[in-house]
């Protein structure tokens, strides 16, 4: 199980440490590195993070005053140079307050932590049933049943979603948002490439650097999602 994160830093050596950090920890996904809070508010909207690491010292608000806005709180690891800020910190129930610089064996500490903690959350730390290979979503007062293997891409369009299956030639389209579907896919068979578009991985013939071929289409990708697909093509 994969615990998707964001990385929020404002200053670009502790930003590179921590991402290289991040890299070492098998069960950790990267979604985006952030310089300020603002970008991070964005990576939170169209993303569903299941923990952020944060300096605390920052413009704008501070990773005490951001995360104190968050009303869905993600697991929370802070990592600052100041350690005056701990008992703060605690009282915003965060997972761990790391002093840099910090070392990897307790960086890996906080996040066999905060793994734990995702586990008692999610119930994934109990002996699972074989994962479901398909969904339903909700149109003309039933539910659709929605193979995942069927899917080449979505697209999000206002207050609706495309999907377009390989079984027809014409898309389904449901009253929902890309957000609300994105928890339902397995992060291995899908991935967010632009705030309208999510892709079938195995429909990938090929990926430039702006853009990502499905079949004979050209889909954009979107500046917040291009380190997720960077690192696709890394793994493979």
């Amino acid at each position: 199980m994969m615990i998707k994160c964001i990385a929020i830093d404002d200053e670009p050596l502790a930003l590179t440490l921590l991402e290289d950090n991040i890299s070492n920890v098998p069960y950790l996904e990267l979604l985006a590195s952030c310089r300020n809070v603002f970008d991070a508010m964005k990576v939170l909207e169209q993303n569903k993070i299941d923990l952020i690491f944060i300096d605390i010292q920052m413009p704008g608000l501070t990773g005490l005053q951001f995360i104190g806005t968050l009303e869905k709180k993600p697991l929370v690891i802070f990592i600052t140079a100041y350690k005056q800020y701990a008992l703060e910190g605690f009282d915003l129930a965060v997972v761990d307050y790391l002093v840099k610089p910090v070392a990897l064996d307790r960086f890996i500490k906080a996040c066999n932590r905060a793994k734990e903690l995702h586990e008692l959350k999610t119930g994934k730390n109990q002996t699972a049933s074989p994962a479901a290979d398909y969904f339903f979503l909700n149109a003309d007062y039933s539910q659709v049943k929605i193979m995942f293997d069927d899917i080449t891409w979505m697209e999000g369009v206002r207050d609706y979603v495309k999907i377009h299956l390989k079984s027809t030639s014409k898309p389904l389209m449901f009253r929902t948002s890309l957000k609300a579907i994105e928890p339902e896919l397995p992060s291995s068979k899908f991935i967010r490439i632009h705030k309208s578009y999510v892709v079938a991985i195995e429909s990938i013939t090929a990926i430039r650097k702006t853009s990502v071929s499905v079949k004979d289409l050209e889909l954009p990708i979107g500046e917040t999602f291009r380190e997720a697909v960077e690192r696709l093509v890394r793994k493979k």
